[in-house]
């Protein structure tokens, strides 16, 4: 009897393994991790595609998948109008289910030759869709395309924006590291107030970052993990700063932190990034108390790095990447395996995935020894973050979006 229930079991514990929802930026823990087993490990442009759909517009948000559906943002130049835009897409088919206009604007900002008008990622959190476009506007919008609320927020970036929202409870959380006056703020997630305002107590000459906060819990201590313009700071979900550790010099900070074993890992952004292992907790300036290493060396500007089995994978902007003992920064191996890096690194069954610009995808083993499994050419400039969802890859290039199956 036991046997036969095991049995019944296993296609349970199956589809449980391979029906993971990827609500946000990096996945459900913020970080690039993935449970699912089965992904696929080679493709091109006419092998392993399910479907393929065209995309108009400019915009370097990665999507999110959620329930079968695929959420991401847009930017269009539309009779003269930039139009920001939420679009859901059928997982199944391919199918656009509605596209939704929730900002337009007559002028065109200057950004960055980089960035696009929708670059950050959406975050999905109880059948809400939560988007943001910079200081061009923030919303909420339901799963069927109605808008719930939305607002914006007064500040001024350089170069555009690039920060994600991240939902913790009833807060909306939002990085505003503008040309002044940078802050975190906190939104109420159900009708867009703000709640508070946390501002960055630094005297960074460049005070401009792009970093979208990670929600860590370290048993009933619950820390926001904020990088910013010459500081990585902690605070409360009251907007109290619990702790400050100091990059000197770092601004344009792009790369979301990563969380293992009690320690945080952040890069300092441009112009010589210096990737940081900080030991978390403290109070007020913890520079000099919590630094377990640090290495200049490889330090990616872009590319959020993944940390898993006591090792940390980082990709440089060069396309070089290192594997580096995440206790103590001792490098396990250095290798140029890609062009140049903007996409954030996926963890998959024991695999790491990394896109480049030119569109090409590279896994590799995620082991102390370099070991590259495949390479896959979509031949396509590709900014977006490649996303898993049941048994496929989703990627989204500069004019279409993939649904790549094995």
């Amino acid at each position: 009897m036991k046997k036969l229930l095991f049995c019944l079991l296993i296609p349970f514990f199956v589809l449980l393994v391979n029906a993971e929802n990827w609500p946000q930026f990096r996945g459900p823990t913020g970080q690039g991790h993935s449970n699912l087993i089965d992904l696929p490990i080679t493709w091109s442009r006419t092998t392993g595609v399910t479907w393929q759909i065209s995309l108009e517009g400019e915009a370097w948000s990665s999507p999110i998948c959620v329930n079968n559906q695929i959420f991401l943002t847009n930017a269009l130049l539309e009779q003269g109008l930039l139009r920001l835009k939420v679009v859901s897409i059928d997982f199944e088919s391919g199918e656009i289910l509605w596209s939704k206009t929730l900002f337009e604007y007559e002028n065109q900002p200057r950004i960055h030759k980089k960035n696009s008008y929708a670059s950050p990622t959406p975050f999905y959190d109880d059948g809400r869709i939560f988007v943001h476009f910079g200081n061009l506007g923030t919303g909420c919008i339901g799963v069927d395309g109605k808008v719930i609320w939305k607002k914006k927020l007064d500040y001024s970036p350089v170069h555009g924006s690039g920060a994600s929202p991240v939902i913790y409870n009833e807060l909306l959380l939002i990085s505003a590291d503008g040309a002044k006056d940078p802050c975190l703020y906190a939104l109420a997630k159900k009708t867009g107030e703000i709640k508070w305002k946390a501002k960055r107590e630094s005297k960074a000459k460049k005070k401009f970052s792009f970093c979208t906060p990670l929600v860590i819990e370290e048993g009933e201590i619950v820390q926001i993990i904020s990088p910013a313009s010459d500081y990585v700071f902690a605070y409360d979900l009251n907007g109290n700063q619990l702790w400050k550790f100091n990059y000197p010099n770092g601004y344009s900070v792009v790369p979301r932190p990563a969380y293992y074993s009690g320690m945080i890992y952040v890069s300092s952004g441009y112009d010589s990034p210096t990737f940081y292992a900080i030991k978390t907790g403290g109070r007020g300036d913890i520079t000099t108390s919590h630094l377990v290493w640090k290495t200049r060396k490889g330090a990616p500007r872009n590319s959020s790095v993944v940390v898993t089995d006591g090792l940390v994978f980082m990709a440089a902007d060069n396309g070089v990447v290192s594997c580096l003992d995440a206790n103590t920064g001792k490098t396990n191996w250095m290798e140029r395996v890609a062009s140049t890096c903007s996409p954030s690194m996926l963890h998959a069954a024991g695999k790491i995935f990394l896109s480049d610009e030119t569109g090409k995808t590279f896994i590799f083993e995620a082991q102390s020894k370099y070991h590259l499994l495949a390479t896959n050419d979509l031949e396509e400039k590709m900014l977006a973050s490649p996303i898993p969802y049941q048994k496929s890859i989703i990627i989204r290039t500069e004019k279409n979006l993939w649904r790549i199956d094995p």
